[in-house]
């Protein structure tokens, strides 16, 4: 006899990789203050190669609306800057002789409610993952109660047990997303 638990630990790493996706996208997404994080990740093509710019240059948040890039070298000043231009972050960089600035100006109304909306978007993506999971596990225990492998009456346990591990997830989601919605509404 196989036990159900095995299935549902097996898909707890993946449903911990969702969320750890999820709490990486938020961070992108841009706040009232100003986060490395923002631009660490941008492409940027230098000599032929694509990398990012935390790959590139110092990255330092001095104040909470500002983000200086220092690049380690001066010849990629002009693609840093242009990489950064051409980003989805919205902002202009202004090169200051070694380094780059770049000042957020305060969210408008309308920049907030877009953000709002990618926030939903990304919660809702990482549910859609986390119920993908669920879906896998329990075709899995149904695949083995068929075969008589797991008994009928732990299908039932498990699946109680698939949807309060579901729960917790929904409820990791809907907390961090919570938290990013008043870092947003600042």
């Amino acid at each position: 006899m196989e036990d159900y638990n095995q299935i549902i630990e097996k898909i707890k790493p993946e449903m911990e990789k969702a969320m750890g996706f999820f709490e990486r996208e938020l961070v992108k997404i841009r706040a009232g203050r100003a986060s490395v994080s923002l631009v660490e990740d941008i492409i940027v093509e230098c000599f032929g190669q694509k990398m990012p710019l935390k790959q590139l240059a110092a990255i330092s948040s001095p104040s909470p609306k500002d983000i200086v890039i220092q690049p380690w070298d001066r010849s990629y000043i002009e693609q840093i800057e242009k990489a950064i231009s051409q980003s989805s972050i919205g902002v202009s960089p202004v090169i200051d002789k070694e380094t780059i600035r770049i000042s957020l100006p305060p969210l408008s109304e309308e920049y907030r409610k877009s953000l709002l909306r990618l926030l939903s978007e990304k919660q809702e993506e990482t549910r859609k993952t986390i119920r993908r999971w669920r879906q896998k596990a329990w075709d899995e225990i149904q695949e083995k109660t068929k075969s008589g492998e797991i008994r009928e009456d732990d299908k039932f346990r498990a699946k109680d047990k698939l949807q309060e591990l579901i729960d917790q997830y929904n409820k990791k989601i809907e907390e961090a997303g919570e938290r990013k919605k008043k870092e947003i509404m600042e």
